[in-house]
């Protein structure tokens, strides 16, 4: 049984483990070193319990407003403004979002500590298809029983619900941002500000209707844009059509046939003509008694592709030649013309291209040019019509068989096979779509693509290859289909008169922007056309005084790529136009892509300065996630499990350009290294338990030797660290911090210090410069990782003595001292290292033979080269540099024993110390027990032990 004492002691004493310090119990004139209690130095504990003590500090921030405090604090200097692109309100977030918002939070955070005032604004995106997705099939809400104001209401109070679910996730990862005064699209001054940028565009002319073809999805029952559009794999029938000539314009006899070929057959009742290239070469091809018509570069491929081994070519023509001659319909009493288009290629088909100028964006060009009807026979449940005889309604999708058994009645049809290939899908519905012309409204891009361009050229782009990605779009892009067939969105400000024309003002744009301004959108929905007009509004349209309104409502891309007037002009502590936008790499064809043409077509200027964008999140193996794979990590999850800052520290860690990998393995991975820092930060604030660095701390100038050393290597991770944030090079600020932290930190300077730290008197000098430095490192380090890591940087504040800041997010980021003649000291600190290096491998090379158990039961002699000897000779304290309780530098004409180890610059002979082990400082020597009253101790912890008593 222990003997309650009736005096303790506090005493250092050397320990395994970290950040504990020893008492001697006292008892009379007795000492009894076996009985010691070890007590933790510092409140900051081992293991973090982030999935419990992180929701408790942030309650902490929330209940003080840090963001506010953060922006009172930065007030006055200059704006840094990140913009960021709304996610959608619906469902929870996945690690993508986790993704996404971590890394415009570092963003956010460094700016606010390196001289700018940078505030956040989030917000989200409310309208379109999935929110009555969601109602009509989760929420089982009939649609078609409800009023149209009903509806919308109901879509409204969802879009809250998931608003309210997703802005806790994302406040659960510690993002720093005004959370409860967001942007939201479907707000009433955002709606407004939309209305206005629509009517601005128009009034310059780039908004038009127009019915041509547009991407359309049968699933949604709607138009969308090219941004809304996936690529899948899909089965489709390939076949080889004949048509018979009728007037062949004397090239051609009524006995000859052109080949086409398409692999939607279902677009062959819309089909008014054939497209061959004016300046290609045409083929006119006798096999088995018929004679066919295709482009001659083609030829070989046909033959083998139709088996036309004994075809001859018996005649050949220039496309231009071809031009107004037209051909029987396969199977309806209509002529196809042909006609000369540039889109021909001879990349694949016979180089006569099936047009139906309903149904494809190359076809409608041309039949424009010559003057085609705009056939489609398809409705928006894609149910073929009326203008379709024998397939009137069935679905598109299922008469491809219908019309393959027609051309092989006629004998038509020359080969049918089927072929897998990538086809435009629904972003939303995951279904295909298809082309349909119908009538819509756009947006011009035409008009503005010069400066659209331009704009792309005066942006800077992380990474690099978004300008050019973002420049092939606009490049290509064809006019932007901004209308949608839906009622959950904000409605397409157009009014109608009596005699069909549309009509768009300034004054119905102003007045109509008010009353989104006072009522919301909805109000467009509730009203009467001339209930939404101007007072006493007459045009020359409507004698009568009748209006109507337009039902479309906007593209949910106009929507968000409003916000640069909605939410960047609209707020007073915003500017125009951002520093960043900062999203995932899909918003090229998105959000970067909708912004920038609003923008310039109202301001002439990209809404943004720099864009950086993000991969994809993939699982561990570099696949897509998705629920059927079972490989999908939810955010609540992580952060439930690890912590945010665990999911924090995986952003950093990640070379963000590229596809990000995640999986539970990648995540432990990270913990591990969340571990070692946090040990780090653990060691230094249990050393500093009795500094005052208002009393204790030495001037930098006045630090020596590996003090110094170690001072100069902090100014250089301050360098580093803080090029990796300006450069957005998050991973190089993981590594550099992880790096300095686990190696040069916990590796080196604390291993050497703990002989020190733990046996030197109090006041000792040696001992004080080992705490500066980690006074200045644990100060310095929390405030390099607060944007990466927030909690745990706030828990390290709360335990450095003497910070006067309440907090680190209060604080500014450190910046490099500027070190005179230091590379003498670096060189040779850096060669000492690789000494120490070499010195370790011995060491362990020693214990596996059983020579030495511990590094403290050694004893070294070292055999340098000349140069390594003076280095030798230069520094003190080798004993301590290597962790041994005596080293000895041999002579250069001793003879190196056979047991050495030997390495290139140095040969370390390891021997077991003489002597015994001090129960103190572990250290072997022959002093041990020479001190009578003191009998387990060596002389120098006798000395200093009596000090203390």
């Amino acid at each position: 049984m222990r003997v309650v004492p009736r005096e303790k002691l506090l005493v250092p004493f050397r320990d395994e483990g970290f950040f504990v310090f020893n008492e001697i119990w006292k008892r009379g004139d007795e000492m009894d070193y076996k009985h010691t209690l070890l007590m933790p130095k510092t409140a900051f504990p081992m293991r973090g319990n982030l999935p419990n003590s992180e929701p408790k500090r942030q309650e902490k921030w929330r209940e003080i407003d840090m963001y506010k405090q953060v922006q009172a604090r930065t007030e006055g200097r200059p704006l840094f403004i990140l913009h960021g692109g709304p996610p959608y309100a619906n469902g929870d977030l996945h690690m993508g979002h986790a993704l996404t918002q971590t890394l415009k939070d570092f963003i956010v955070r460094y700016k606010s500590m390196t001289g700018f005032q940078a505030p956040f604004v989030p917000g989200w995106d409310t309208h379109g298809l999935p929110i009555e997705t969601a109602l009509t099939k989760n929420k089982k809400v009939d649609r078609k029983k409800m009023s149209t104001k009903a509806f919308r209401e109901r879509c409204e109070a969802y879009a809250w619900t998931q608003i309210e679910r997703q802005r806790e996730q994302f406040m659960r990862l510690g993002a720093l941002g005004d959370w409860f005064n967001p942007y939201v699209t479907l707000d009433k001054s955002f709606e407004a500000r939309q209305i206005q940028v629509f009517g601005e565009m128009a009034c310059k002319g780039y908004i038009y209707k127009g019915k041509k073809p547009v991407y359309w999805s049968p699933s949604s029952e709607s138009a969308l844009a090219e941004a809304e559009i996936e690529y899948h794999d899909k089965r489709s029938p390939s076949i080889y059509v004949s048509f018979q000539v009728m007037d062949g314009k004397g090239v051609l006899s009524e006995d000859d046939a052109f080949v086409i070929w398409t692999t939607t057959p279902w677009t062959l009742p819309a089909n008014l003509g054939i497209t061959v290239h004016a300046d290609l070469d045409y083929s006119v091809v006798a096999v088995d008694g018929r004679s066919y018509v295709v482009a001659s570069g083609l030829l070989d491929t046909l033959k083998k592709e139709l088996s036309w081994e004994d075809a001859t070519v018996t005649k050949t023509v220039k496309g231009s030649a071809l031009e107004y001659i037209t051909a029987k319909h396969p199977f309806y009493e209509r002529t196809a013309l042909v006609m000369n288009g540039e889109h021909v290629t001879l990349d694949a088909g016979t180089g006569c291209v099936h047009t139906a100028p309903g149904h494809g964006e190359d076809d409608f060009v041309v039949g424009q040019k010559y003057g085609l009807d705009v056939l489609c026979p398809v409705d928006e449940k894609g149910v073929m019509t009326e203008e379709a005889p024998g397939f009137t309604g069935e679905f598109y999708d299922n008469i491809n068989k219908q019309v393959a058994e027609k051309l092989t009645e006629n004998g038509s049809l020359l080969k049918l096979s089927f072929m897998t290939h990538s086809y435009p899908h629904d972003w939303r519905t995951k279904k295909p779509v298809i082309f349909r012309a119908t009538a819509q409204w756009f947006a011009s891009i035409e008009k503005i693509r010069g400066q659209l361009l331009q704009a792309i050229k005066d942006t800077n782009w992380f990474p690099e290859w978004g300008e050019t990605r973002l420049a092939n779009m606009m490049r290509d892009r064809g006019d932007w289909c901004i209308s949608r067939q839906r009622v959950w969105g904000v409605p397409i400000p157009v009014f109608y008169g009596e005699d069909g024309q549309e009509i768009i003002t300034e004054e119905t744009i102003a007045h109509v922007a008010q009353l989104f301004r006072e009522h919301g959108s909805g109000v467009w929905f509730e009203r009467e056309a001339k209930d939404l007009l101007p007072p006493d509004f007459t045009s020359p349209h409507s004698p009568n005084g009748h209006f109507t309104k337009e039902t479309d409502i906007m593209d949910v891309w106009f929507d968000s790529g409003s916000s640069h007037e909605a939410v960047l002009k609209e707020r007073e502590d915003l500017t125009f136009p951002a520093d960043v936008y900062f999203e995932g790499s899909d918003q090229y064809r998105g959000w970067f892509n909708s912004s920038l043409s609003t923008s310039v077509a109202i301001n002439g200027v990209a809404p943004y300065k720099t864009v950086l964008s993000h991969g994809f999140t993939m699982d561990g193996e570099g696949r897509k996630m998705s629920k059927s794979l079972g490989n999908v990590i939810s955010l609540a999850d992580a952060t439930k499990q690890l912590g945010a800052d665990i999911v924090r520290l995986w952003v950093a860690s990640s070379d963000y350009r590229a596809d990000v990998r995640v999986s539970k393995d990648i995540l432990q991975q990270v913990a591990e290294a969340y571990r070692k820092i946090r040990n780090t930060f653990r060691f230094l604030l249990g050393n500093l338990h009795d500094f005052n660095p208002e009393v204790d701390r030495i001037a930098p100038s006045e630090l020596s030797g590996v003090h110094q050393f170690m001072y100069v290597s902090l100014q250089e991770l301050i360098e580093k660290v803080r090029q990796g944030y300006d450069e957005y090079q998050f991973v190089t600020v993981y590594n550099e911090f992880r790096n300095f932290c686990t190696v040069t930190l916990s590796a080196f300077y604390m291993d050497i210090a703990k002989d020190t730290l733990y046996i030197a008197p109090a006041n000792d000098p040696e001992r004080r410069a080992f705490q500066t430095v980690m006074y200045e490192a644990v100060v310095t380090l929390s405030k390099l990782i607060a944007p990466i890591l927030p909690h745990t940087a706030e828990e390290v504040w709360e335990n450095i003595p003497g910070v006067a800041q309440a907090s680190v997010q209060l604080t500014d980021m450190p910046t490099a001292e500027q070190q005179q003649n230091v590379a003498g000291l670096k060189a040779e600190w850096h060669r000492l290292m690789n000494v120490r290096d070499d010195v370790l491998k011995a060491l362990e090379e020693a214990r596996n033979e059983k020579v030495i158990g511990k590094s403290l039961q050694a004893s070294l002699t070292l055999y340098p080269t000349g140069e390594v000897r003076e280095l030798l000779g230069r520094t003190a304290d080798l004993q301590k540099l290597f962790i041994v309780s005596e080293v000895e530098v041999a002579g250069s004409e001793q003879i190196v024993p056979e047991a050495a180890h030997q390495f290139e610059q140095l040969t370390v002979l390891v021997k077991k110390a003489a002597g015994e082990t001090c129960a103190r400082c572990w250290q072997v020597n022959t002093t041990v027990g020479t001190v009578a009253k003191h009998e387990a101790l060596c002389a120098s912890c006798a000395e200093t032990v009596e000090k203390w008593c």
